[in-house]
């Protein structure tokens, strides 16, 4: 295939419709039938990066192997497509003026005075082509954020209007996901929201060539051919996208209502073979038909939205099926954690992990979580902060270290197990100065770690500031604490697990990142297995 193809997907009525779910499965489907495909995500905040937002503002920030930190959508691309993203797939408005102010400065639009259109819009488009030009992909996807008619998207609506007129006929398309709502009193299904966000969008240039409604109840032929005809559409383009169980339903939801097959002809594309979907399958039928349950504890501190955690989740729901188990993860705040209720809270349980984050608050909670699960032998796993907190339980009260702290959370600690990495110390930056991407990690052998991997040499994604503390290394070792894992460059400690347990491991970076459908990350396959153990004594 000579020119990349592009498709653009837009959202109307309301947000959290679902466009990143299906942009990644119709991306599955394409690639199922042999199109090199990627999707990217335009987000209309000024933020440079979700890097410094609040995982309450905007769930988790996700994290490639070139240390992009980045929209959360990004994580499903890569769960459905087993494919990593990069800097590339993430641009948000906020990257867009920064990128044009700094030209400015520095002269390169020779005096004139800089617009909307056509220099913004003019950056917009170049980074929309970015993945296209590369020569590595038949299809790109496009997500725009947000909403059509709202303020921060009309740039980006602009962009794609000029861009699909630019590119020529049958080379770039417009998907369009509306909510088709059912009025209760009524007692039917109304399409007059759907009309209205298709009449904002044509206000704006733009046709939709596909319409993608999602509803709670079957659309009628009837309700389709009047959408059609009042939305300018071919009837095959109007998509129903139903409610799943299971967003890893929506791939064959998809290819049942053909999006696929109306896509690659608006495109002129072949269909070629039909997708091929057999691991994806085999999944999904593990998924739905568990053999056993299992409840593990998740004990972090932003557990009220579940977005926080989106990753982690999903790794999972990838481990569980892989061990042909459902897991059960219970939410519990590590604010409400304390030595009193700590057996309530955790003694049913079959295995705790103790989750990432930043800041002092709910510190000590998880600090007592870990002391309880590895007395009583409960199946661990700390990543990042979590990792950290194992490190300041041990040394407390293992090593007697009643002090024993991160200077994150008080930097005049007498033990500062946990410290801040000698080339932040003169950071003031907050947005992309922590240690990012993708590192390596020297496993050594006869280790839980190594037994997980089964491989000498790792690479794992980081998102932190703070270290272990290697100053401690030899008194936790000799006591019983093992390092595990050790990044080669640096010599700083990656992994940390206990020989005489269950199954006890921390890790320093964000092993989450990386589990797929078609490849669950191993250390929560092993996870889930020891928690399944558990279960069963």
């Amino acid at each position: 295939m000579n020119q990349t193809k592009y498709i653009f997907v837009t959202g109307g009525v309301t947000s959290s419709l679902g466009k990143g779910i299906i942009a990644a499965s119709l991306a599955k489907l394409l690639q199922g039938r042999g199109y090199r495909t990627t999707i990217q995500k335009f987000d209309p905040y000024i933020n440079v990066d979700p890097g410094t937002l609040n995982p309450y503002e905007h769930g988790e920030c996700y994290v490639t192997d070139d240390g992009a930190e980045t929209d959360l959508d990004l994580g499903h691309y890569e769960r459905f497509l087993n494919v990593p993203t990069s800097q590339a797939n993430n641009v948000t408005t906020g990257r867009v003026y920064l990128s044009v102010i700094e030209k400015e400065r520095r002269g390169e639009f020779l005096g004139k005075t800089v617009q909307v259109v056509p220099h913004i819009t003019n950056e917009i488009k170049d980074r929309m082509q970015l993945l296209g030009k590369s020569g590595d992909y038949d299809i790109v996807i496009t997500e725009i954020g947000g909403t059509v008619g709202d303020i921060e998207s009309l740039p980006y609506i602009e962009s794609v209007r000029q861009l699909v007129w630019e590119l020529g006929e049958n080379n770039g398309i417009v998907i369009h996901l509306t909510l088709v709502p059912f009025l209760a009193a009524a007692g039917e299904l109304k399409t007059k929201p759907t009309q209205h966000s298709v009449k904002t969008l044509m206000e704006s240039g733009i046709k939709a060539d596909i319409l993608v409604c999602r509803t709670e109840h079957e659309l009628s032929q009837e309700l389709r051919q009047k959408l059609a005809l009042f939305c300018n559409v071919k009837k095959e383009a109007v998509i129903q996208s139903i409610d799943a169980s299971t967003i890893y339903e929506v791939p064959n939801l998809m290819l049942e209502e053909g999006l696929d097959v109306v896509a690659l002809k608006k495109l002129d594309l072949p269909k070629k073979a039909s997708p091929d979907l057999k691991t994806w399958n085999t999944f999904l039928k593990r998924l739905k038909s568990p053999k056993q349950t299992v409840n593990i504890g998740l004990v972090g501190k932003y557990v009220e939205m579940q977005d926080c955690y989106k990753s982690i989740l999903e790794a999972f729901i990838h481990a569980g099926a892989a061990n042909e188990t459902k897991v059960n993860v219970i939410s519990i705040h590590s604010e409400h954690i304390n030595a009193d209720n700590v057996e309530e809270k955790l003694g049913s349980l079959d295995g705790v992990l103790v989750a990432p984050g930043f800041g002092e608050r709910g510190i000590e909670g998880k600090i007592e979580a870990v002391r309880y699960v590895r007395e009583n032998n409960i199946p661990f796993f700390g990543i990042c902060l979590g990792m950290q907190m194992s490190v300041i339980e041990y040394s407390r009260n293992i090593l007697g270290y009643a002090e024993a702290n991160s200077t994150e959370m008080n930097e005049k600690t007498s033990h500062p197990v946990v410290n801040l990495m000698e080339e932040q110390k003169n950071v003031t930056d907050k947005g992309g100065t922590m240690r990012l991407g993708a590192w390596k990690c020297d496993i050594k052998p006869n280790t839980l770690a190594f037994k997980i991997y089964g491989e000498k040499t790792i690479s794992e994604r980081h998102r932190h500031r703070y270290e272990y503390n290697n100053k401690y290394a030899d008194e936790l070792q000799k006591a019983g604490l093992k390092a595990s894992g050790v990044n080669p460059d640096t010599g700083l400690v990656e992994i940390v697990e206990l020989e005489n347990h269950p199954f006890f491991i921390g890790v320093q970076y964000h092993p989450e990142y990386k589990s797929t459908v078609a490849n669950p990350h191993p250390i929560f396959v092993n996870f889930v297995a020891a928690a399944v153990n558990a279960h069963k004594k």
